[in-house]
């Protein structure tokens, strides 16, 4: 713990902002994923990506979530009996 203190002590101010943006994108990846794929449940998601982001499990759920909305509706198109809203 004490070497990663050392190791940020040296980071100047503009590196250690860019690293807390990139962990912000990472942490919000799934959010950004589901405007273009599932832009229906963009708001369920970035709601869910608060406390998920904690979790890789929970992460890795909100991506598959997030990539999974016009796949959905193309299958609910061939087989409307299957999946109703």
């Amino acid at each position: 713990m004490d070497t990663l203190l050392n190791y940020f002590d040296q980071l100047s101010s503009i590196q250690i902002i860019l690293f807390g943006g990139l962990i912000l994108l990472l942490w919000f990846l799934p959010v950004i994923i589901a405007l273009f794929f599932n832009p229906k449940h963009a708001k369920y998601i970035a709601i869910a990506c608060v406390p998920a982001g904690f979790s890789i499990i929970a992460w890795s759920a909100l991506m598959v979530w997030a990539f999974t909305g016009k796949v959905w509706k193309k299958y609910q198109d061939k087989h409307p009996e299957v999946l109703q809203e």
